[in-house]
C-alpha cells in the first residue's frame, strides 16, 4: 500500500474569499491555488511554475502577499484572502493600479499579469515605490516571459503616484 491509497483526512476550514465568507472541507495536502481555481472558480490567478518561483500566483492573506501554490489551503482557515477578482470596482472600474497596467502597455500576453497586480498592490500599500530600483526589488518575486519590466514598473509607479496625491 502507498501513501496515496490512504484516505485522505478532511479540515475544515472557514474563511472570507474576496469578501465573502466560504467553508470548506479540504485535504490538508490541497494549495490555496488549485482551491482557489478548481473549487472557487476563480481562475483569475494564474497557474504557473507550481513551485513559487514565477508569482503568477500571488494572491493576499489578510494583507500579506503569498504565492498560493505553495500555500496549504487549510492555512487560510479564518483568514481574508483577497484574489484578483476583487481589485476592479464592482461596476468593472478598473483599480488604479490596473489602469496604469493599460496606460503603460505594462500587460503583452498577460498571463502574469494577475499575480504582478497584487504584488504591485502590496508594493504600493507597503510604501516600497520610493524608486525604481525599489519597485524592482520588490517585484523581483514576480517573472514575465516577455519581458514587459519597464512598464510594470512605470505601471506601479504611476499608481503609486496617484495614490500619495489622494
Amino acid at each position: 500500500m502507498s501513501t496515496n491509497d490512504l484516505p485522505a483526512t478532511t479540515v475544515e476550514v472557514t474563511c472570507t474569499v474576496n469578501g465573502e465568507s466560504v467553508q470548506l472541507r479540504l485535504d490538508p495536502r490541497e494549495s490555496l491555488l488549485d482551491v482557489l481555481r478548481e473549487r472557487l472558480a476563480l481562475t483569475g490567478t494564474k497557474k504557473g511554475c507550481d513551485q513559487g518561483h514565477c508569482g503568477a500566483c500571488t494572491v493576499h492573506i489578510d494583507g500579506r502577499r503569498v504565492v498560493s501554490c505553495l500555500t496549504p489551503a487549510v492555512q487560510a482557515d479564518g483568514q481574508e484572502i483577497r484574489t484578483i477578482e476583487s481589485v476592479a470596482g464592482p461596476d468593472g472600474t478598473l483599480h488604479p493600479l490596473q489602469q496604469a497596467f493599460v496606460d503603460n502597455d505594462a500587460l503583452q500576453c498577460g498571463y502574469c499579469t494577475p499575480g504582478q497586480i497584487m504584488s504591485g498592490l502590496a508594493c504600493i500599500a507597503e510604501g516600497h515605490t520610493a524608486d525604481d530600483d525599489q519597485i524592482r526589488e520588490y517585484l523581483s518575486g514576480n517573472v514575465c516571459r516577455c519581458g514587459a519590466y519597464v512598464g510594470i514598473v512605470a505601471a506601479v509607479r504611476q499608481a503609486a503616484s496617484a495614490a500619495r496625491e489622494g
